[in-house]
């Protein structure tokens, strides 16, 4: 994978290609920043920079007939990165115990390679959701165990098989358990030689403080509203007039861009599910309350706490729409067309109210509560807040 690829992050790059050059490069990096806007991308095209770099020591390679980059143009790349099978290119991501495996199992990413890589095949830009449909476990919380981090140090204590670096990916650190968690604590704070660790976060406060402070932080920052414009049309063949729209809308993330092409997307049903609870929640309805909770219960933990971030990024929207200026609002038309009428009631008076109460509620669901009460008690609360002015 080449950075040609990645959609923006100029600047990014620019810092990793910095820390090359001037050969100051970290044996662990960690890419921060919103989802869907190019860190996982950003991450295995550096990986691949990387273990395509001919070793200093080694007269001949398997790299040693590509020619070097002239005139801003990239030499054609060896066969086992563009397929990404690379033996010293290493991935570990957030895995789920499925029935089959046994019960002391404790599930790697091995488990799940032929997944992992047909799911990079169609793309570096994909959600968690996806990855979880993937594996055939939508209604679970994938996260990364011990086993991981042993069989990761079982990996890079082998000899590099090309005389160059080892490159580990580390696909959203925060979800490891404490236990893997400290055992890669371990392992960075003394890596095997000519090893680099690249770790893509979206929540690094999650991660242990000790972990935090042995790696180089980058923050990636949302993508270009020009570049993911220019992506859409020359990748997608979307009209200019749309693919500027759509990039708007998507607030940075390349990944929301892919979603907002596709037909009867998800952000679709959860504007149905918003309005429904709106319009409930200012009827006093109850017990249809109740039938929209057990509806949301009956979605996985991922797509719960996917709803809850919509749901805040949409009062965000409407309270921002009371301001009169379209600039600051980013909407569907279909959104906009029901804010137009239900915007006053997110007002000063309640929007900081519920903002606290979605939040509490992802954190509720992050912690494995019965959604039905957590659902349940959310709509009843909008009641009361919705009649605050």
């Amino acid at each position: 994978m080449r950075f040609s690829e990645v959609i923006g992050q100029k600047e990014a790059q620019e810092r990793l290609m910095q820390m090359v050059g001037e050969d100051r490069l970290p044996h662990a990096i960690m890419l921060c920043g919103p989802t869907g806007v190019g860190k996982k991308a950003l991450a295995i095209a550096f990986a691949c920079y990387l273990l395509e770099q001919r070793p200093k020591q080694q007269e001949v390679s398997m790299f040693s007939e590509v020619p070097e980059l002239q005139d801003g143009q990239e030499a054609p790349e060896p066969p086992m990165l563009q397929k990404l099978e690379h033996p010293d290119l290493h991935f570990t991501y957030p895995t789920v115990k499925l029935p089959s495996m046994s019960s002391d199992h404790m599930p790697t990413s091995d488990d799940f390679a032929h997944e992992w890589h047909e799911q990079l095949m169609q793309g570096p830009y994909f959600s968690m959701d996806q990855w979880l449909t993937a594996m055939g476990a939508e209604n679970q919380q994938a996260v990364i165990t011990a086993g991981e981090s042993d069989a990761l140090v079982r990996k890079l204590s082998l000899k590099s098989s090309q005389g160059g670096y080892k490159v580990s990916v580390i696909w959203l650190p925060e979800r490891m358990n404490i236990a893997c968690a400290n055992k890669l604590l371990k392992l960075i704070e003394e890596p095997p030689s000519q090893t680099v660790f690249v770790m893509v976060c979206e929540e690094p406060e999650l991660l242990l403080d000790t972990i935090r402070s042995r790696v180089q932080r980058i923050d990636v920052k949302k993508a270009d509203q020009e570049a993911i414009c220019q992506a859409l049309i020359e990748r997608r063949g979307i009209d200019e007039e749309s693919a500027r729209r759509i990039s708007r809308l998507c607030n940075g993330s390349w990944q929301k861009a892919l979603e907002e092409l596709q037909v009867g997307s998800e952000n679709e049903q959860f504007l149905d599910l918003f309005i429904m609870l709106m319009r409930l929640a200012y009827q006093r309805r109850v017990k249809d309350l109740r039938k929209w909770s057990e509806t949301m219960a009956g979605f996985g933990r991922e797509k719960q706490k996917r709803f809850l971030s919509y749901f805040l990024r949409l009062i965000r929207e409407n309270f921002m729409s009371n301001f009169g200026n379209k600039d600051l609002c980013y909407m569907t038309q279909k959104e906009e067309d029901f804010a137009r009428n239900f915007a006053r009631f997110v007002n000063e008076a309640n929007v900081l109210q519920i903002y606290d109460l979605a939040n509490r509620a992802v954190r509720d669901i992050g912690q494995n509560a019965n959604a039905k009460i957590v659902f349940f008690d959310f709509a009843l609360q909008m009641i009361v807040l919705l009649i605050q002015k």
